[in-house]
């Protein structure tokens, strides 16, 4: 089969990825991703690419921050990419871990790409308020299915009835993550390795993300998506409390509000591109390579190529045509 006739799909990562430096080189080779740059400082008041190519690190690592930067550099990529010659570039579904489902949403024009920024830099600012610094956490347990983990978040919240405990990233299979209150996470923690989890981890993170806990979080963030105009994606976009497919603008819209404090259903939802819309060649657009390795972990035999600069497209084009041409 030729590099062209493997159904392809986009994945967008969310929060974690980001890193000083983040899109520059694809600025030094693409227009498209210069003025994608350029439209997203003006969108959002202040030079948001300086901070993705300069940092400070610290100060990029800011929630209110990090959130617009990773959607301005993965818009800027896929901008890019699409500018490129050479290669077909036809997804028949997106999706994005997170904060990446904005990243999808704008790719698939459901979302202009200003509202989109300036409503993640709103969300990352309502999350980080919604509970106090210290009170919440997240742990990710390696070795358990998620069922597993349901039961383990239930038997830490058990004589706690004031506490939260919830199953917040189906990452991959044995790979989930916990969020919740701190007390109730560390409970957690050590139900999961007497329940014979490979491996425990308190992560370091500044709110409990996509547990009930943001409800306030997800309130506030109701009333500013309103507001905003959506569009029916003109690519399926699968979301991440459904891990589904929205159709409307409309479902879109809804789904960002739920995922809020919805768990992030990722295995399922790279599992319906591969199964139901038959992807079995999966490109992370934007930082890192964090997605590649829970697509390859999820669907087997599926080919996943993660872009942040672009000498890794020309390798990857040149090995991919190699491979064809021994075919």
């Amino acid at each position: 089969m030729s590099i062209s006739d493997r159904v392809q799909a986009f994945v967008f990562p969310g929060q974690g990825s980001q890193k000083v430096g983040m899109g520059r080189g694809w600025t030094e080779r693409s227009a498209a991703a210069r003025e994608a740059f350029a439209e997203a400082d003006d969108a959002l008041g202040f030079s948001i690419s300086k901070l993705c190519w300069e940092g400070p690190e610290d100060e990029l690592g800011l929630t209110a921050n990090t959130q617009p930067a990773l959607l301005a550099t993965s818009i800027a990529i896929y901008r890019a990419l699409l500018a490129e010659g050479g290669f077909a570039w036809n997804p028949v579904a997106m999706a994005g871990h997170s904060l990446g489902e904005y990243s999808a949403l704008v790719a698939a024009e459901a979302l202009d790409f200003g509202d989109a920024l300036r409503l993640v830099r709103k969300r990352g600012k309502l999350m980080q308020e919604a509970v106090p610094v210290g009170v919440g956490g997240m742990a990710a347990v390696i070795g358990l299915d998620g069922d597993v983990l349901t039961e383990v978040a239930a038997e830490a919240r058990s004589g706690h009835p004031d506490e939260v405990c919830a199953v917040a990233n189906l990452n991959a299979p044995g790979q989930t993550v916990l969020a919740g209150h701190k007390s109730a996470i560390e409970r957690a923690a050590e139900i999961a390795k007497a329940r014979g989890a490979r491996k425990v981890s308190i992560l370091a993170v500044s709110a409990p993300f996509h547990s009930p806990l943001m409800r306030p979080a997800r309130e506030k963030m109701a009333e500013h998506l309103a507001a905003v105009a959506f569009h029916d994606p003109r690519i399926p976009v699968i979301s991440n409390v459904d891990a589904v497919p929205v159709a409307t603008g409309e479902a879109a819209r809804d789904a960002l509000v739920r995922q809020i404090d919805g768990s992030v259903r990722w295995v399922e939802s790279v599992r319906w591109m591969a199964e139901q819309a038959g992807a079995s060649l999966f490109f992370e657009v934007g930082p890192g390579s964090v997605l590649c390795g829970l697509v390859r972990r999820i669907a087997e035999g599926a080919r996943a190529v993660h872009l942040p600069e672009p000498e890794l497209l020309d390798k990857w084009l040149a090995e991919a045509r190699e491979v064809e041409s021994e075919a």
